[in-house]
């Protein structure tokens, strides 16, 4: 089953050369991705914006964050050249489980190799060279793309001049790990699950539209249900939650693939910006990237101590919050806060260049 009828149509392919190597030891081939962008880059290859999106987001930015993208807004393409990629291990045109493993074999489905936060990053760095990006100007995330910045500023596969973390900690607890295996385990569990896929000639079954259920419970708060739906109940004695939430698992289903949420919920718990590297208080203290950490105080999937931890640890990091009853999702929902706060962090280092270029 193709989900790429649910990407725009303006979806670019770029293709590597030679293999990845991911940090499992496996070696993936033929690498695609599928990407979009806004502007066009300067002749120094250096107003690059990368965007990057969420666990069953795309890169379709001007649907996702409407409000945050065009002129005068935080991602001009009046000035910034702004890319976006789907994720490696997704269902939107980049390589993932949906992606034949040779002419005539058939897709990965549940054989498709294990991949990190680290891996996607590698990967858009790769493609942001064949683009002909030499430096960014800011890397912007949020949830599962908010690990992938943080990387960014850890790693800088390119140099960096910027970063905006929104609604992601420094490492996935266990809270969270957990939640993410309730849901992984809806779908391993549904009886039209056979093999590790869903048959091809049959509809998918219910346990990717549980795992969202679940999920959304996460990715909202008890106040923001309790004013949306209280107690109110339908014609038929449903509760209005109970149905906004099946509607919320009938829409994934129909739109992003089962494998995927597998191996994209799995990426996410290898989110720990520690792993392998010493202390996360050393790993923090060493970012130089001038980083704005935007926490929602509302979330009950990343709490609110997390981002201060994260902000706390990077020297000059900066921490504003949204305002919002609405949980994790605020992210989305309050574009115009999110714009501003990322408007304001951008200008601001701007002006400090053209001082700095001033004085000197």
């Amino acid at each position: 089953m193709s989900f790429l009828a649910h990407v725009s149509p303006d979806t670019r392919f770029w293709r590597l050369n030679g293999p990845l190597n991911l940090e499992s030891g496996e070696v993936l081939r033929g690498v695609e991705v599928g990407y979009r962008s806004w502007g066009r880059l300067n002749p120094e290859g250096s107003n690059a914006v990368l965007v990057c999106h969420a666990l069953t987001g795309s890169a379709d930015v001007d649907d996702w964050w409407e409000g945050v993208l065009g002129t005068d807004r935080a991602l001009d393409p009046g000035s910034d050249f702004v890319v976006a990629a789907n994720v490696l291990g997704g269902c939107y045109g980049t390589t993932g489980p949906g992606s034949a493993k040779a002419p005539g074999r058939g897709s990965y489905g549940p054989d498709f190799p294990d991949i990190t936060i680290r891996d996607m990053v590698r990967l858009q760095a790769l493609l942001l060279e064949g683009l002909g990006v030499r430096r960014l100007s800011s890397v912007i995330g949020g949830s599962m793309g908010g690990m992938q910045a943080q990387e960014w500023a850890v790693t800088q596969p390119l140099p960096v001049d910027s970063v905006a973390v929104l609604g992601a900690p420094a490492q996935h607890s266990a809270w969270a790990v957990g939640l993410g295996e309730a849901q992984r385990s809806a779908i391993r569990s549904d009886p039209a699950w056979k093999d590790g896929r869903y048959p091809p000639d049959q509809p998918p079954g219910d346990g990717l539209a549980v795992a969202r259920m679940i999920a959304m419970c996460t990715y909202r708060s008890h106040g923001s249900f309790g004013i949306r739906f209280h107690r109110e109940q339908r014609s038929d004695g449903a509760f209005q939650v109970e149905s906004y939430l099946r509607h919320q698992g009938e829409k994934l289903v129909r739109r992003f693939d089962a494998n995927s949420y597998l191996t994209l919920s799995r990426a996410m718990d290898s989110h720990d910006l520690a792993r392998g590297r010493g202390s996360l208080e050393a790993v923090l203290g060493g970012v130089e990237v001038p980083t704005l950490i935007l926490g929602i105080q509302s979330d009950v999937l990343y709490p609110p101590q997390e981002l201060e931890t994260l902000a706390a640890g990077i020297p000059g990091g900066r921490i504003r919050w949204i305002e919002s009853p609405h949980g994790h999702d605020a992210f989305l929902i309050e574009q115009e806060q999110v714009n501003e706060a990322i408007l304001q962090f951008r200008r601001s280092l701007a002006s400090v260049a053209k001082r700095g270029r001033r004085c000197a």
